[in-house]
C-alpha cells in the first residue's frame, strides 16, 4: 500500500476536552454519549479518555473524548490536556449558579494555554431534567455564549436530550476550523513557492 492510499483511508480523529466544575456532569454526558447510559455515581478523581468512530454529516470519523474529572487544580496536567485539545466542551449545571460563574475561569485558561481566540468551544448548560431545582436562567448562559461567540446547548445526561447534538456540534466546528487552518496552510506553501 503507497503511502498515499494509506493516508486517504485514514479516518479523521477530532480530540474533544470535557471542562466544568466538579458535580455538572461532564462523565455522565461522555458515558451516555459513548455506552447509552446513565451513570448516577462515579469516582471524580480519575481522568478518563474514550474514543468512538462516529458518522458526521455522512463522513466516518473518530472522536476522541478527554474528560479531566477533578484534575484542573493540578494547573500543569490540566495545561497539557488543554493543548491536546482541537475543541472544548464547556460544562456547568443549570441547578448550580456558582457553576456558570466557573465557566469563565475556564475559558481563560484554555485562552491563555492556547493562545487563541478561534478554537471551537461549546457552552454546555446539564441537568435540564432537573427543572424543579433550576438556578440559571437560559437567557443568563445565552449571553454569555454570545460573548464568547459560541453556541450555547442545554442537555439532561440522564434523559439523553440533546447530548448528540453537543458532540455533534463541537465536531463540526472543529472540522471547519481544519479545513480553514488546511486553506492557510496550502496559500502560505503557494506564497512562498512563489518567493523561491
Amino acid at each position: 500500500m503507497t503511502k498515499r492510499t494509506a493516508k486517504s483511508n485514514s479516518v479523521p480523529l477530532h480530540k474533544v476536552i470535557m471542562v466544568g466544575s466538579g458535580g455538572v456532569g461532564k462523565s455522565a454526558l461522555t458515558l451516555q454519549y459513548m455506552y447509552g447510559d446513565f451513570v448516577e455515581e462515579y469516582d471524580p478523581t480519575k481522568a478518563d479518555s474514550y474514543r468512538k468512530k462516529v458518522i458526521l454529516d455522512g463522513q466516518d470519523c473518530q472522536i476522541d473524548i478527554l474528560d479531566t474529572a477533578g484534575q484542573e487544580e493540578y494547573a500543569a496536567i490540566r495545561d497539557n490536556y488543554y493543548r491536546s485539545g482541537e475543541g472544548f466542551l464547556c460544562v456547568f449545571s443549570v441547578c448550580e449558579q456558582e457553576s456558570l460563574e466557573h465557566t469563565q475561569e475556564f475559558r481563560d485558561q484554555i485562552l491563555r494555554v492556547l493562545d487563541d481566540e478561534s478554537i471551537p468551544f461549546v457552552l454546555v448548560g446539564n441537568k435540564v431534567d432537573l427543572a424543579h431545582l433550576r438556578k440559571v436562567n437560559s437567557s443568563e448562559a445565552e449571553q454569555l455564549a454570545q460573548e464568547w461567540q459560541c453556541p450555547y446547548i442545554e442537555t439532561s445526561a440522564k434523559t439523553r436530550q440533546n447530548v448528540e447534538e453537543v458532540y455533534s456540534t463541537l465536531m463540526r466546528l472543529i472540522v471547519k476550523r481544519k479545513e480553514i487552518m488546511h486553506r492557510e496552510e496550502a496559500k502560505t506553501k503557494k506564497s512562498s513557492c512563489l518567493i523561491l
